[in-house]
């Protein structure tokens, strides 16, 4: 079992930014790809971006690309998302999640509780 908790969301105006945290706990030394999700109210939970276990490969949904940045710190069980220039669409829940594969559908096994994001206009 693998446990992970988000954290770093809240209410921002367009333009500001947000920088989103997961830490994972458990079988941690799994090296898992880990993946960041969102939902916005009445939409299906989407890709944002993902990152590999070493770091090595990123890929971004073209949503996002060019403003987030998600990388991993020193500490492997930790994946953060640097949302910077955030628009009123990119208000959601988002998920930090651990990936069962690479490459869409983006499968994931494990999932966090989700964190808040608000932007206004």
């Amino acid at each position: 079992q693998v446990q992970l908790v988000e954290s770093g969301g809240g209410l921002v105006q367009a333009g500001g930014s947000l920088r989103l945290s997961c830490v994972a706990s458990g079988r941690t030394n799994m090296n898992y790809n880990m993946g960041w999700f969102r939902q916005a109210p009445g939409k299906e939970r989407e890709f944002v971006a993902a990152i590999r276990s070493s770091g090595g490969n990123i890929a971004y949904d073209d949503s996002v690309k060019g403003r987030f940045t998600i990388s991993r710190g020193n500490a492997k069980n930790v994946v953060t998302l640097q949302m910077n220039n955030l628009k009123p669409e990119d208000t959601a829940v988002y998920y930090c999640a651990t990936l069962g594969g690479w490459g869409k559908p983006w499968p994931a096994n494990y999932w966090g509780q989700g964190t808040h994001v608000t932007v206004s206009s």
